[in-house]
């Protein structure tokens, strides 16, 4: 992914955006559509190994399929059955006499290794998460989310209640930071802010990453309150402990004042807009003069790009009811709240740093 910088004008159609082009069709389209068919298949069969932590069974050499099934409880026959799948997609590799090994795929799903996504595999595949993706129509028809009406509470709602589902997202989410840290602390020049607040920025990994480029920042990690009270344990090895305040609290009521930058990662894009209109108001209302405001998210592709963030953005519609945006729904957002986009930044990853002033 190219790291220029678009610069925003106003333009009817900004240079931001790409031009449309036309889809590489190498397969027979009953191929293709069969193979997104078994999409969920597939999902379910990489939450399994996560679940089952295979991968960590593999860490030291290559193991049958009754071995790794003996120490994780499972059927033997099974669970080759699932191994033998996700082999053939690149995910593990299968030897002579059902012997399975991990691939470069396979690490990520190792528990303790950089760039490990096990705990985003089982976030997606556990029952009351996959459940909601089975009520996709209705969201559709009513423009509603399906976990409300799955759950009888909103995704947060249903996270403050059941604490292990929490502890689930709380991890995947934690994982997923681990993938943009690297790519948007490379991308984003952060030189200049003397005081950064990571908004809902939950365990702070973002954050303290950010706060290494530059010795003489300061961060205040801003969130609910047992979010803080999880983030003050685990950064108390932190290097950069020393210059993180912690305060806590709700967006949609204030945000902490007086700061020159203010930074969120995968906040926007659980809200519509005008949930979001209220963070970023209050974030207007408190930020200091010559202030920005920096949204990491993924930004939709216009028409037929390829674009991961088209499938995030049915997530959204599903679960939190916010929604995936494209650079010109993120130019007008910012205009209602009282706010200028300048420019965004693409990274190495699916997320783009989105920088804003005050208009």
């Amino acid at each position: 992914m190219s790291a220029a910088v678009f610069e925003v004008e106003g333009t009817t159609r900004p240079e931001f955006i790409k031009e449309e082009r036309k889809p590489e069709q190498q397969l027979p389209p009953e191929v293709v559509l069969t193979q997104i068919l078994s999409g969920a298949l597939a999902s379910q069969a990489v939450y399994v190994a996560a679940k089952l932590g295979v991968a960590d069974l593999l860490a030291d050499g290559p193991k049958p399929v009754q071995e790794l099934a003996r120490s994780c409880e499972a059927d033997a026959s099974s669970l080759y059955r699932v191994l033998r799948a996700l082999a053939s997609m690149g995910v593990f590799i299968e030897n002579e006499n059902q012997v399975f090994a991990l691939t470069p795929i396979a690490e990520k799903l190792l528990s303790k290794t950089e760039g490990s996504l096990r705990d985003l595999a089982i976030f997606m595949g556990e029952d009351w998460h996959w459940e909601v993706w089975g009520q996709t129509l209705y969201s559709v028809k009513t423009g509603k989310s399906a976990w409300a009406k799955l759950h009888g509470d909103d995704v947060f709602a249903y996270f403050a209640r059941k604490k292990e589902p929490a502890r689930v997202f709380d991890n995947a989410m934690t994982s997923l930071t681990t993938l943009a840290i690297k790519a948007v602390v490379e991308a984003y020049d952060f030189a200049g802010i003397n005081t950064l607040v990571d908004i809902a920025g939950g365990h702070g990994r973002l954050l303290t990453s950010i706060l290494e480029t530059g010795p003489s920042m300061r961060g205040v990690l801003f969130d609910l309150p047992h979010v803080i009270e999880g983030a003050r344990e685990r950064l108390k090895d932190s290097k950069t402990k020393e210059r993180v305040e912690f305060a806590s609290g709700d967006f949609f009521v204030r945000v902490p004042s007086g700061a020159d930058a203010y930074i969120m990662k995968h906040i926007i894009h659980d809200w519509d807009d005008e949930r979001a209109l209220k963070i970023l108001r209050n974030i207007r209302e408190a930020m200091a003069p010559g202030g920005r405001v920096l949204v990491v998210e993924s930004v939709v592709q216009e028409r037929n790009v390829p674009d991961l963030g088209k499938l995030f953005d049915i997530e959204m519609l599903v679960s939190p009811g916010g929604k995936e945006r494209t650079a010109v729904e993120y130019q007008e957002l910012f205009a209602r709240a009282g706010l200028r986009l300048t420019r965004i930044v693409p990274t190495q990853s699916a997320y783009s740093v989105i920088e804003a002033v005050a208009a």
